[in-house]
């Protein structure tokens, strides 16, 4: 029996992370950094200054043409007819099943012009099932291995970044965005958007400027106490935060409303099995996806038994880690609806272990 070694795709900025000497990782197909200093120390500089994270493994696809919105309209949860050009939205693709293909941030660009995002390991999944829906013949292009994508996040982001473009980073809104010079290059999208819950901006642009914009970020944002930050804290960031991860707390098993996702599945259009989703809305699901903190001692990981008090099984682990800004064990997981409750006892299974937890209103902290 012969395996194939799959090739690991690069960034742009691969080279420059071996030389901070980041811990390099394959993940979603790339060679990424998982860490430079330390993911609590990433973790902290994040909530409390400035930190920058090489994302750039993201997929990006530009649809364009009269057809666009009606497409994106079919494949997605959210109501992009919403947008004007200049906003943002996040969404989800929803499967036929009643699981997520994906979840992804819808750009308007300008009218019959605008860009999707997607998650690096789904890029393949997420064109084929995008292109398998494009029946009036949208005009499609794949951008992700041209494109870089930078997230500075943190509180001091604002500051750190100004003296790099004349556009007023703190007039643009939260999931607005601008087209402008950034650093001396053209055609860079400034973004408020991110995954940390810490504010801050993504920058998409070509990735023959990746290095330039890196050094300059870094320049600009040294005075105050930016640092690398790589996938380990945003890992932490998020899940402080209750974001979603795809492939851990939504599959193509989960529905958007068993994961909580109700906010994004808007029943004034027609999409994939919205008519089965609507009735999951109206009439309730078995299982919701629920925020918790740990009571004992222990970590709860992504699989873990969820146990009620006799012992019986109610539910299953998604995401989980010791939480730096709380101290804490955290997680997130999927349990029968009757333990979902703020305030519900339930239990990890660790080592043969009951560990109590008890369920929390999420987000995890507030900032």
């Amino acid at each position: 029996m012969s395996t194939v070694a799959t090739e690991l795709k690069n960034t742009a900025l691969t080279e420059t992370h071996k030389a901070l000497n980041a811990k390099m990782v394959p993940f979603a197909g790339y060679l990424m950094p998982v860490q430079y200093e330390g993911i609590n120390i990433e973790h902290e500089t994040v909530r409390k200054a400035v930190g920058v994270f090489d994302v750039s493994h993201m997929g990006e696809f530009i649809l364009k043409g009269e057809g666009a919105l009606d497409l994106i309209q079919r494949v997605t949860s959210n109501d992009a007819s919403k947008l004007t050009p200049g906003k943002a939205q996040y969404s989800c693709m929803p499967n036929a099943e009643g699981g997520i293909v994906d979840d992804l941030l819808v750009y308007k660009l300008e009218d019959n012009n605008w860009m999707l995002v997607v998650n690096a390991g789904n890029i393949d999944k997420d064109w084929n099932w995008i292109s398998q829906h494009n029946t009036d013949g949208v005009e499609m292009h794949n951008i992700s291995d041209r494109t870089s994508l930078l997230a500075v996040q943190g509180p001091m982001t604002s500051q750190a970044l100004q003296s790099l473009t004349s556009v007023d980073l703190n007039s643009i809104p939260y999931y607005n965005f601008t087209k402008g010079e950034f650093a001396g290059c053209p055609n860079v999208i400034i973004s408020n958007t991110g995954y940390t819950g810490a504010g801050g901006f993504e920058l998409y642009f070509e990735n023959q400027y990746a290095q330039t914009i890196w050094d300059a970020v870094m320049n600009a944002g040294a005075a105050y106490g930016i640092k690398p930050a790589g996938l380990g804290s945003r890992d932490t960031l998020r899940l402080e935060m209750a974001f979603c991860l795809y492939g851990n707390d939504i599959d193509d098993t989960t529905s958007p409303i068993e994961a909580g996702l109700g906010w994004i599945t808007k029943f004034t259009k027609s999409f994939t099995n919205s008519d089965a989703l609507k009735s999951q809305k109206d009439n309730g699901v078995t299982r919701k996806l629920c925020g918790f903190e740990m009571i004992e001692k222990g970590i709860p990981r992504h699989g873990y038994t969820l146990c009620d008090a006799e012992g019986n099984e109610i539910g299953v682990v998604t995401s989980g880690t010791q939480s730096p800004s709380l101290q804490k064990a955290i997680g997130m997981g999927y349990v029968q609806t009757a333990f979902a409750t703020p305030g519900s006892d339930i239990y990890v299974a660790i080592r043969d272990k009951k560990i109590k937890a008890t369920v929390v209103k999420t987000p995890f902290i507030q900032q």
